[in-house]
């Protein structure tokens, strides 16, 4: 083979010149530094194998959410106990008793300065509600609605609260009589029946002025004993506008209308009064009990959130010292310095004060509104949330992608784990229910500490997280006790596989510096094949020259030769 064939396929072998080798390495040396990040994470997840750590975090978490919980329960029970055993209500109608919500029944009951529920019972006990009495009378009929008798009055056009026969015994025990003649009394301008029937008046009066205004001056008047009578219970209006036989009162006895019509306006604008600032005193008295109800709602609150965030700081604490009990340096120094990390994680950690802030105030708000069930339902949803969170770590575990090489049995039992932490967390909440009754039948455990609660309730708690997270780490060691070598294994396996393909990777790294070193090495190859075709063709040729001079003479061919050989020595 000549030296122009040796080129060809020297040639021939070399690859493509527009593949890039540069970029093959820099994109190898990525994939490596991403193959031993991956072989670290295998690594630590080696670790966390039979690690009961988890299992104690999700245990806590579940019973420090019950403390913080039962603090704003406390609180709101406080605030219940406090307020006469009525939940928050700073609606108006709740505090302030209108005349309209009286006549309906529906009373003020937070007004802690008129016993307007008292009143409503009193006015009620005038009139006729059994409906087993018999009214033979044709215009007497039973309000099925409202429970009570009435009569149809013709003077007014309406049905009226049948009586009770003593409704007007106070109103007469304390009437003047009338004077020393047989034909005059002293009649009730504003009559007794019409002060008991007035909603407005039993609304905003106390009986004694009832009574007082229906037996003052302004309101009694002598007059003739026959027409007091027929008044009855009318008003003065209705009587003398009303007619029997053709005849008006006027014309029946012996009385002065325009006398009566005057007393009865004077009675009249004195009874409207007394009832209007009777009325003042009821709205002046329901803002003064709004106002104490939200002042006493606001310092339970207040002092709820301030506990929660004792509670928060005291757990931040908590988690300090135990991390300087396992440290191997315990001093003063070292703790007076995870002291200061527990305060600045505190103060750093704004969301979990926040939450804390919020959670606490909304379970004090909520209990105060709602009642105690609200802890109940509290916990029952945190049993809820366990439950939905186990069930989504156990489906995410199932999906991810580094769990897909795991067999059927491996998954089932690591899924196991996850659903028994979550069980064990929720059991607590049981668990703590049961032991918290169990003890509240002791005298001396159903001591109640302020915004905390009972002894009972605190031991139920953290005895409930307990012996909940003992009986759950029994059975999650159990179950480790099958799957913690076969993860093991696997994760051995992993190991192996990423060192490989990592090795495989360096290979391939090798394998491109020899590549580039070789092409180094043919592209000098070629340059010397290149220069000694030249140096020989040049050399042929001269020895071309060299034979020509022999067919020559003598002294030609002699200069010939020098020539030709000074060409030769030049090159």
């Amino acid at each position: 083979m000549n030296s122009n064939e040796n080129l060809l396929q020297y040639e021939s072998e070399l690859p493509d010149e527009s593949f890039d080798f540069d970029e093959l390495e820099k994109k190898l040396r990525a994939d490596l530094d991403e193959e031993l990040f991956d072989l670290q994470i295998i690594k630590e997840d080696r670790e966390k194998i039979n690690n009961p750590d988890s299992l104690g975090s999700t245990v806590m978490g579940v019973v420090w959410e019950q403390f913080i919980n039962q603090i704003g329960v406390v609180a709101g029970e406080d605030f219940i106990a406090e307020n006469r055993g009525l939940t928050l209500d700073l609606r108006d109608s709740s505090h302030i008793q209108t005349t309209e919500n009286f006549a309906a029944g529906k009373i003020a009951t937070h007004n802690d300065k008129i016993d307007y529920q008292q009143r409503y019972d009193d006015w009620q006990e005038n009139f006729q509600k059994d409906p087993s009495i018999e009214h033979k009378r044709k215009d007497y009929r039973y309000n099925e609605e409202a429970r009570v008798w009435e009569h149809y009055d013709n003077r007014s056009d309406s049905w009226k609260n049948v009586l009770c026969k003593d409704a007007r015994e106070d109103f007469d025990k304390g009437r003047p009589s009338g004077k020393n003649t047989s034909n005059t009394n002293m009649d009730h301008t504003v009559s007794a029946a019409e002060i008991i029937r007035d909603p407005s008046a039993n609304a905003h009066l106390t009986k004694e002025e009832q009574l007082a205004f229906a037996n003052s001056e302004k309101n009694l008047n002598i007059m003739d004993s026959a027409a007091n009578q027929s008044k009855s219970d009318s008003t003065m209006s209705e009587f003398l506008g009303s007619e029997r036989d053709g005849q008006k009162p006027t014309d029946r006895f012996d009385i002065d209308e325009d006398q009566l019509r005057a007393k009865d306006k004077e009675a009249r604008e004195e009874y409207e009064k007394q009832k209007s600032e009777g009325q003042e005193r009821s709205i002046k008295a329901g803002k003064q009990s709004q106002k104490e109800e939200a002042f006493r709602i606001g310092g339970k609150a207040l002092r709820a959130v301030v506990m929660g965030l004792l509670a928060e700081l005291m757990r931040n604490i908590a988690a300090k010292l135990i991390a300087w009990l396992r440290s191997e340096e315990k001093n003063l120094e070292s703790f007076i310095s995870e002291i200061k990390n527990a305060l600045s994680a505190f103060v750093g950690n704004l969301k979990q004060t926040a939450f804390t802030t919020g959670n606490t105030l909304v379970t004090t708000i909520a209990t105060a509104i709602i009642g105690p069930v609200v802890g109940t339902i509290k916990k029952a949803w945190m049993f809820l949330k366990q439950g939905a969170k186990s069930l989504k770590e156990a489906i995410d575990y199932i999906k991810n992608p580094m769990n897909k090489d795991k067999s059927i049995g491996v998954l089932m039992l690591e899924v196991g784990k996850i659903v028994t932490a979550g069980l064990t967390a929720a059991g607590a909440i049981v668990l703590g229910e049961v032991i918290e009754k169990s003890l509240t039948s002791i005298p001396i455990f159903a001591v109640e500490i302020p915004l905390i609660g009972s002894l009972a309730n605190i031991l139920g708690i953290f005895l409930g997280a307990l012996v909940s997270g003992l009986i759950g780490a029994i059975a999650m060691n159990l179950i480790d006790k099958v799957v913690a070598k076969k993860q093991k294994e696997s994760n051995t396996k992993q190991q192996i596989d990423k060192g490989n393909k990592i090795l495989n990777t360096q290979d391939g790294l090798i394998q491109v510096k020899v590549t580039k070193l070789n092409l180094v090495k043919q592209d000098a190859g070629t340059n010397i094949i290149v220069r000694h075709q030249a140096g020989a063709d040049e050399f042929n040729k001269i020895c071309d020259k060299i034979f020509e001079a022999t067919q020559t003479g003598t002294q030609s061919r002699s200069k010939q030769n020098s020539d030709a050989l000074d060409e030769l020595l030049q090159m």
